[in-house]
C-alpha cells in the first residue's frame, strides 16, 4: 500500500528544518495553529460520512484528491516558500503559510479515507497501511537531518573572551527538501495508482485467498469499490445499521480511548516539548533520539505483523509504559535547561532511550488497535481514523499555549553554560 506523510512530520519538517535558530520570528505559533486547523478535513469527511447515505461518498476518488492537493502544495512550497507579502505594514511568509495549512490539510484528512478503504483488504494490510505510515514519518527526518540545517559551532568572539555561536550552512536548500518531499508523495500517489491493477489480476483467485472482510459502505459493484461479496448478498441487509448495533461495544470504546489518548501524547504532548526535552543534552540527543524513534514506529509495526496482543489488560499495561515514559521526558523539559544528568554520557543514552521505547510502545499499540477494528466493519476503521486525528489535534491544543503564550518550558543558550550557579 501506498504510505503517506504524517501530519507530525510536516511539523517536524516545517518547524525544525526551515525555522531560523534566532528569536522573533513567529513561525512555529502559526504553523501550529494552522495544522491543527488541517482537521477541518477528517471532521468534514466524518460528517458526511454520517449524514449521506451508502455509495455517496466514494473513498478513493477522496483519496486521489488528496493526492493531488498534496502534490500541487509541495510543489508550489518549493517555488514559493520563501517569498513574503506585506501585510498590515510588516513583512510575513503569507504563500508558506497557506501551503503549509493546504498540506496540512491533506495529511490529516488521509488517516479518515485511508483507513476505511483499507477495510475492503485482507486485516495483514492494515498493519502493512501502519509500516508505512512509520516509514512515511522516518524518510523525510532523514532527508532532513541530511540537509544539516542546525549544526552549530561554538567560536571565540572578536574580542577572544567568549564563545558565540556559528551556524553552519545546509548541505542543500530548502526548496530541494520540498522537492524530495514531492517525490515521496509522488511515490505514494503512484502506488494508489497501480492498486486497482493488483485487485484485477487478483479476482479471479479464490475468494479466501482475498480476505472474507465485508464490502466497504461507499460503493457497490463499482471500480472503486473492490467488492469481496456479490450484491445481492448486500441487498438483504443494512449494513450501516449492522455495524452500527455491532461497533458500540464496552471492549470497542475501550480500544479506542487508548487509541486516542495514545495519538494525543504522540503526535501533540510530547513533540511539542520534545527539544526542551532533548537539546539540554546536546544538538546529538536531538537528532538521535528522532531518527531512532522514527525508527521505533515502523520497528514496533513489523513487530506488530508477528505478535497481536488481544488482551485489553495486555494493552493497557502497554499504554502505562507508554505513559511512563512520556511523564520522564516531560519532567526533563519541565527542568529544561538543567534537567538531570545534564552533560554525562548516561544522560544522554537515558532521553534517546527513553523517545525511542515511547514511540515504540505506543506505536505497537496503535497498529494492534487498528487492526482489532478492523474486525469490527467499515464504520469503525472510519471512527479509527477520527480519533487519531481527534486525539492528535487536542494534544496539540493542549499544549500550543502553555509552550508559545505561557512559557512553562525553559530553552537554553547555545554556547552557554547555563546551569552555572
Amino acid at each position: 500500500m501506498g504510505s503517506w506523510v504524517q501530519e507530525e512530520t510536516v511539523v517536524y519538517v516545517l518547524l525544525t528544518l526551515f525555522f531560523p535558530s534566532s528569536a522573533g520570528w513567529n513561525l512555529p505559533a502559526y504553523l501550529t495553529v494552522l495544522i491543527a486547523l488541517g482537521n477541518i478535513g477528517p471532521l468534514a469527511v466524518t460528517i458526511s460520512h454520517r449524514l449521506c447515505p451508502p455509495g455517496r461518498i466514494s473513498e478513493p476518488w477522496l483519496i486521489r484528491s488528496i493526492h493531488g492537493l498534496s502534490l500541487l502544495s509541495t510543489i508550489f512550497l518549493a517555488i514559493f516558500w520563501d517569498r513574503r507579502v506585506v501585510v498590515a505594514g510588516e513583512d510575513h511568509s503569507v504563500p508558506y503559510l497557506l501551503l503549509a495549512f493546504l498540506l496540512a490539510l491533506g495529511c490529516c484528512t488521509s488517516n479518515v479515507t485511508f483507513l476505511p478503504f483499507m477495510y475492503s483488504f485482507p486485516q495483514q494490510y492494515v498493519r502493512s497501511f501502519f509500516i508505512g505510515q512509520g516509514l512515511s514519518a522516518l524518510f523525510p527526518c532523514i532527508l532532513a537531518l541530511g540537509q544539516g540545517v542546525g549544526r552549530l559551532e561554538c567560536r571565540n568572539n572578536t574580542w577572544g573572551n567568549a564563545t558565540e555561536p556559528y551556524y553552519v550552512e545546509e548541505n542543500f536548500s530548502a526548496s530541494s527538501y520540498f522537492w524530495g518531499l514531492f517525490t515521496f508523495l509522488a511515490v505514494s500517489a503512484l502506488a494508489f495508482v497501480i492498486l486497482p491493477f493488483w485487485r484485477n489480476r487478483n479476482k479471479e483467485q479464490p475468494e479466501q485467498d482475498l480476505g472474507s472482510g465485508p464490502v466497504p459502505q461507499d460503493g457497490t459493484a463499482s471500480e472503486d469499490s473492490y467488492p469481496l461479496r456479490s450484491p445481492e448478498d448486500e441487498k438483504n441487509e443494512d449494513p450501516s445499521k449492522i455495524t452500527e448495533q455491532r461497533f458500540w461495544t464496552p471492549r470497542n470504546i475501550y480500544l479506542l480511548v487508548l487509541l486516542g489518548v495514545s495519538n494525543a501524547l504522540t503526535n501533540g504532548v510530547l513533540p511539542s516539548v520534545q527539544t526542551y526535552s532533548c537539546l539540554p543534552y546536546g544538538g546529538d540527543a536531538y537528532h538521535w533520539s528522532v531518527v531512532l524513534s522514527n525508527i521505533a514506529n515502523p520497528a514496533a509495526c513489523f513487530i506488530a505483523m508477528c505478535v497481536l496482543c488481544r488482551s485489553s489488560l495486555g494493552l493497557g499495561i502497554i499504554m502505562a509504559a507508554g505513559v511512563l515514559l512520556g511523564s520522564y521526558l516531560m519532567v526533563l523539559a519541565a527542568l529544561s535547561p538543567c534537567p538531570p544528568l545534564v552533560g554525562s554520557t548516561a544522560g544522554i543514552v537515558l532521553v534517546v532511550l527513553a523517545w525511542s521505547l515511547f514511540m515504540g510502545f505506543l506505536s505497537y499499540l496503535k497498529v494492534v488497535i487498528g487492526s482489532l477494528l478492523h474486525e469490527a466493519g467499515h464504520s469503525a476503521l472510519l471512527w479509527c481514523g477520527s480519533v487519531i486525528q481527534a486525539g492528535s489535534l487536542i494534544g496539540a491544543l493542549l499544549m500550543f499555549p502553555m509552550v508559545s503564550f505561557y512559557h512553562l518550558f525553559q530553552s537554553g543558550r547555545d554556547c552557554q553554560d547555563n546551569c552555572a550557579l
